[in-house]
């Protein structure tokens, strides 16, 4: 029997799809193309996926036979997929990525990215999980070494390629030996499998299962797989390191929590105490590493890693509470942490990257508006009232508190305390230190500027009205339990 296509159900990607190939067509037929045009193109398909994506809702249509499914927690992810690659594509128009990051192909690869992310978030069948999951790492290994004659941006893309084609192998494996046990790629047979008295405990389940969180893992940049973050954000161009620390974060969570809630039924696993290791490490290592740090990509690369380990505590405490508080982190995390890249984008000019701790000594005597956006997102990483940040940790160790989880929360209060010397760092060289260089002047960059404004306006919102999206995120598990 022929599947049911239902192209209806990936009509956001058929959108991202189109727009990808229509830049590069472009391209060819007129191969000076204006980069003014590719970049309204590329915001215009985000707009039409979402667009799509929106008339999606509530619907939970599935296509080809099941392999992909359009629920509310795939549209959800999707959204925060779409924001995320809106933001880093308006934050890539300044001075410094103008010579070598906007051309056509820039915005055709980040097409392809995003359609990978919304195949991981959208499929209950793991070989469409893996061929999203390959969609967005090659498209990232272009994109970070997208700064060709940069050796940082080649290296940093190097050793991103390496290290994701081992990781790609282990959730291959992993794939592979799931499929030897259950006979099917499907999260629903291989649940009945994973649940039958006769085969559990079985060793090829334990291990196909571990083999496909390192792959996971790695895409989410947690201990012991995110020795590649730091030299890949700091040699990637800066809208792409903001693209890679978000949304692909974002996609590796949203792969992660389909598989765990599908196969485990929603019940309590043994891997909640691996994640429970895995979240504490990520967190101090994360942490710590970021205090020593004076160049301020490098410091966020540290501090994604220690903000994987605060989504853990959400995954560990294993509930729809927690699972929402997830999803309501990643979104906040997606603006506060692309709207801090977007700063360094906006003010670093054709001589200099604006990337030294150094750079920002007396940015409030020099530009206080771009000094007070910046402290934001600051202050919301860190986790203070009344940004977003603060209410995703709240809601993040409050699920973990009504799991019995008290002693991670206390480890992460702790971390967050840890976490405040590092981002006031930040504050303390804007605000309290005399600026080393002189003013450069007004900034003529309205794109970029819209970046900044988008997502510190949302920190703010989300800070301030965060019980709807709460509420509503819990209700998403319902689709796939």
């Amino acid at each position: 029997m022929t599947p049911d296509l239902n192209l209806i159900t990936i009509s956001p990607a058929i959108a991202l799809t189109l727009t990808g190939f229509l830049i590069i067509l472009a391209t060819l037929i007129v191969p000076k193309m204006s980069r003014a045009f590719a970049l309204p193109l590329a915001i215009t398909g985000l707009t039409v996926a979402a667009w799509l994506t929106l008339r999606l809702w509530n619907v939970n249509s599935i296509a080809f036979g099941g392999l992909v499914v359009a629920d509310n927690f795939a549209l959800t992810f999707s959204f925060i997929f779409l924001i995320g690659a809106g933001l880093s594509l308006l934050a890539s128009l300044n001075e410094h990525e103008a010579g070598y990051l906007l051309y056509p192909e820039f915005f055709a690869v980040t097409m392809f990215a995003t359609l990978g992310m919304l195949l991981m978030a959208a499929s209950t069948h793991l070989l469409i999980i893996f061929l999203g999951l390959e969609t967005l790492s090659i498209s990232l290994y272009v994109l970070v070494a997208i700064k060709r004659r940069e050796p940082a941006s080649l290296e940093a893309a190097f050793k991103y390629f390496l290290l994701g084609a081992f990781a790609s192998a282990f959730l291959l494996y992993g794939i592979a030996l799931l499929y030897g046990v259950s006979g099917s790629f499907d999260l629903k047979e291989i649940a009945t499998v994973v649940h039958d008295p006769l085969k559990q405990g079985n060793p090829l389940v334990i291990l196909g299962g571990i083999f496909l969180m390192i792959g996971l893992g790695f895409k989410v940049a947690m201990f012991p797989f995110h020795m590649w973050a730091p030299d890949v954000y700091q040699g990637a161009p800066t809208p792409v390191a903001a693209f890679m620390s978000t949304c692909s974060k974002a996609a590796g969570f949203a792969a992660m929590l389909r598989v765990l809630f599908s196969v485990s039924n929603g019940a309590a696993s043994g891997w909640v105490t691996v994640l429970w290791v895995v979240a504490v490490l990520s967190m101090f290592i994360g942490n710590l590493s970021a205090i020593a740090q004076k160049n301020v990509k490098r410091m966020l690369a540290f501090s994604s890693i220690a903000h994987a380990g605060y989504i853990l505590i959400g995954v560990v405490a294993w509930s729809a509470m927690g699972s929402a508080s997830v999803i309501f982190y990643l979104l906040s995390y997606t603006f506060m942490n692309v709207g801090a890249f977007s700063v360094i984008s906006y003010l670093s000019t054709d001589e200099k990257e604006f990337v030294d701790l150094k750079d920002f000594r007396g940015l409030a005597y020099r530009k206080p508006m771009i000094a007070f956006v910046m402290a934001v997102f600051m202050f919301s990483l860190a986790g203070l009232p009344p940004t977003a940040g603060f209410v995703g940790k709240f809601y993040l160790f409050a699920a973990a508190v009504k799991a019995g989880h008290i002693p991670l929360v206390v480890i992460g209060v702790i971390n967050s305390m840890i976490a405040l010397y590092y981002y006031l760092g930040v504050v303390v060289a804007m605000f309290m230190r005399e600026p080393e260089t002189a003013e450069t002047g007004p900034r003529n960059l309205p794109v970029a500027l819209a970046s900044l404004l988008i997502a510190v306006a949302a920190t703010f919102a989300l800070g301030l009205f965060p019980s709807y999206w709460i509420a509503s995120f819990e209700l998403l598990f319902t689709s796939i339990l």
